[in-house]
């Protein structure tokens, strides 16, 4: 190696879907010095505006790689965000909202853990959140602790001392919170799209959970809102 040779950064697995705080999560894990290996996932979702999103980001960001793993979720139904016979809610429902697509952080993170490990990437960065959140049970701290345990029993990674370390950097904060933070680090919030029923040209609906909270967290955060709503 040359004298003047930089050393080479370490690898982290980011998954990506175009929203507010998976790009949040993507500039985070920039400034802490990762290489940023961009992961998203075509699962059947209603609209492919997050997708679209996603990739301009991951571009734009500076992202090494982009990845998009196709998964079949629709195929299996139960959720509004894959499932075009349910409603996506516009009003505040009590209990698990019919967005809960299920198991689809387990699949998600279990995707990620196996990409990690090819890469050798000792960290993967995930923009989940048990605060400004529709009460999905898998965006939990006891969730990403129980999945953090198995991933470490269930990889070569993990069984040789050489852990992949699941990283959730917004989870104890508010929506104001993350717009601040990024904010700070230049995240162009205009190039996100977080609505469950945007339309195919990336615009909300203002109406669903993902739109309130997003709105909220603007109006608390004092900045303007980019958001285009139909």
């Amino acid at each position: 190696m040359m004298a003047n040779a930089q050393p080479a950064k370490e690898r982290a697995v980011v998954l990506l879907s175009g929203g507010l705080d998976s790009a949040t999560v993507l500039a985070i894990a920039r400034e802490r010095g990762f290489e940023c290996y961009a992961l998203n996932f075509d699962y059947g979702q209603r609209h492919r505006a997050e997708m679209d999103a996603a990739r301009t980001l991951a571009n734009r960001m500076g992202a090494k790689d982009y990845r998009v793993m196709r998964i079949d979720f629709a195929g299996i139904g139960g959720s509004a965000l894959t499932d075009e016979s349910l409603a996506v809610p516009t009003t505040p429902s009590e209990g698990i909202p019919s967005t809960y697509v299920p198991a689809r952080n387990t699949v998600f993170l279990s995707l990620a853990l196996a990409w990690s490990e090819v890469l050798a990437a000792p960290r993967i960065f995930i923009g989940v959140n048990a605060v400004d959140y529709s009460g999905y049970p898998d965006c939990r701290p006891e969730y990403i602790e129980a999945f953090q345990r198995m991933a470490d029993l269930a990889t070569r990674a993990g069984v040789s001392g050489q852990q992949v370390r699941i990283e959730t950097p917004l989870i104890n904060m508010s929506k104001a919170e993350i717009i601040r933070e990024g904010q700070r680090l230049g995240v162009d919030y205009a190039l996100t799209v977080s609505c469950y029923a945007a339309t195919e040209d990336g615009r909300a609906c203002g109406q669903c959970d993902s739109c309130r909270f997003r709105r909220q967290g603007f109006l608390d955060a004092g900045l303007p809102d980019p958001t285009r709503y139909r």
